[in-house]
């Protein structure tokens, strides 16, 4: 199962359809865990020399460059050290309007901005997102040269190593308060893959400012220096999810793309997501499930929630979607986990799943900001990045790195597990083979206990799939209202009618893709 040769077919990204463009990578790395991230983006930042871009649903000033350091600059006194140093470098950061006030982690940036004071230092609030809708891409630019792409936010509680220990001292907030494990990733990519990035920046920034930014005129010499490339010349697919709003149609290529992915699967299906709250998913998990000679499917995802409403909806949805899976699983190929690390008085810890990973067979890599819930689908604004593989060299990249996640998590010999997966083919096998350790995965055991498998009431308001229907109602009773009086819209196309077109399209596609731009 788990050698080579055993990809799936090339037929799974289509520009236009189920991603937004591709472009090639130079170099492409797969940065696991926050320490990792940052270690290789303060370097990049450093020789920016004319525009950096930071996009994401949340961002702290105060987090330190290096947590541990003691003369580790603040990431706000970092980047006003380069505006000030570097006359032609422009620093535009975009961050969701309600993200601060959200998170509670970075209240700060409302008071106290000496950081951002500097001209060239531009700090924007994105509004304009339907209701309940929020931005959620977690990207950096820097000068189109070296991008970063996936789910980690510059902000407060993303930061750990892959060692994720109890009582790691550097992993605090601002404020001193320790906080829990975290695992999560992002992609470095180096080339013409990183410009694609900087066009989906400066898209962004226009839609959230009304400011066309243009595109620098001269590429900077940005090197990965000291970065071991995981891929070289490979083809990068960006896919995107944007809302039905102000006039524009959704874009769901980040969910098409990955139920395309699902449904090629031949072998495996390994998934990391922070939640596992989408129907459409399981709904396809389900059907692969019941095939005599489907692929295995791993679900690594988060046991705890927060908040409340979090855990009554996304938390209760969760457990229903995996006690529906096991339903399915008549061949006893699933396996669905939280990953936990031990504590010293012998209980243990969990480690917070904050990535959004997919991985097919050895032919298919998806790294992104999206979830796998209900909103990630055509409601909040993300981006996924896609490799499908076209030589071995990139097909063995892919399968080192769901090999390398697992030893993470079942603190194995990376070695060793892929060497197992190999000799069982089979990976829940190789899995249950090593899942014997102080620190590994445990089942989610309440979700496999006899009880409801339908979403839970009020998934349509807590979780919605698009924008929020009785104001989308409202929106087009006004618009059609304002085009009869004054004329004021050429093309009155609201994000109901925008979202129904997305949707419809997508049941009579036959990639499965909604309408884009």
């Amino acid at each position: 199962m788990s050698g080579a040769n055993t990809g799936t077919p090339s037929s799974i990204v289509r520009a236009g359809q189920n991603v937004w463009r591709s472009a090639t990578a130079d170099r492409l790395s797969v940065l696991v865990d926050g320490d990792a991230y940052f270690r290789a983006l303060e370097p990049v930042l450093e020789q920016a020399q004319r525009e950096i871009w930071i996009v994401g649903w949340d961002f702290n000033p105060d987090i330190p460059t290096r947590p541990g350091d003691p003369r580790s600059p603040t990431l706000g006194a970092f980047l006003l050290r380069l505006a000030e140093e570097k006359p032609d470098l422009t620093i535009r950061i975009l961050v969701w309007a309600m993200g601060p006030i959200y998170s509670g982690k970075s209240l700060k940036m409302f008071r106290k901005r000496r950081w951002s004071s500097h001209p060239r230092i531009v700090l924007a609030f994105d509004s304009r997102h339907p209701l309940r809708g929020s931005h959620h891409q977690k990207f950096v630019v820097a000068d189109d040269r070296v991008a970063f792409v996936g789910g980690i936010d510059l902000t407060a509680k993303r930061w750990d190593t892959s060692e994720h220990r109890v009582d790691d001292p550097r992993r605090i907030l601002p404020s001193g308060k320790r906080y829990e494990p975290v695992h999560d990733m992002q992609v470095v990519l180096e080339g013409e893959a990183a410009r694609l990035a900087g066009d989906i920046a400066r898209r962004r920034w226009l839609f959230a400012t009304d400011e066309a930014v243009p595109a620098p005129e001269k590429v900077a010499d940005i090197r990965l220096d000291g970065q071991v490339p995981d891929m070289t010349k490979v083809d990068v697919a960006f896919a995107r999810t944007e809302p039905a709003i102000r006039g524009r149609p959704a874009a769901t290529e980040a969910m098409d793309l990955t139920v395309a992915a699902l449904k090629a699967a031949r072998r495996h299906i390994y998934i990391e997501s922070q939640y596992f709250a989408s129907n459409r998913v399981c709904d396809v998990l389900c059907e692969r499930l019941a095939e005599p000679d489907g692929p295995e499917v791993v679900v690594i995802s988060t046991l705890s929630s927060h908040g409340t409403i979090e855990r009554l909806v996304l938390g209760a949805n969760r457990d229903r979607f995996v006690r529906r899976l096991a339903r399915c699983d008549v061949h006893g190929r699933m396996r669905a986990f939280y990953p936990v690390v031990p504590k010293a008085d012998g209980t243990e810890q969990e480690i917070v799943v904050h990535s959004k990973l997919v991985i097919v067979d050895d032919g298919f890599l998806r790294i992104g900001s999206s979830n796998l819930n209900q909103r990630s689908e055509a409601l909040d604004t993300e981006l996924d990045i896609a490799v499908e593989a076209s030589t071995e060299a990139q097909r063995r990249s892919i399968l080192a790195l769901r090999d390398r996640l697992l030893a993470e998590h079942l603190d194995a010999d990376i070695d060793a597990f892929g060497a197992t997966a190999r000799a069982e083919g089979s990976l829940v096998r190789a899995i249950d083979a090593f899942n014997r350790q102080a620190r590994g995965l445990r089942p989610f055991r309440d979700a496999a206990r006899k009880g409801a498998t339908a979403p839970v009431l009020g998934t349509g308001f807590v979780d919605p799939v698009a924008p929020w229907w009785p104001l989308s109602l409202w929106v087009d009773g006004a618009r059609a209202f304002l085009h009869r009086q004054f004329g004021l819209l050429r093309n009155p196309v609201s994000p109901l009618e925008a979202t129904k077109a997305s949707l419809a399209s997508r049941q009579t596609s036959p990639s499965g893709s909604g309408i884009k731009k």
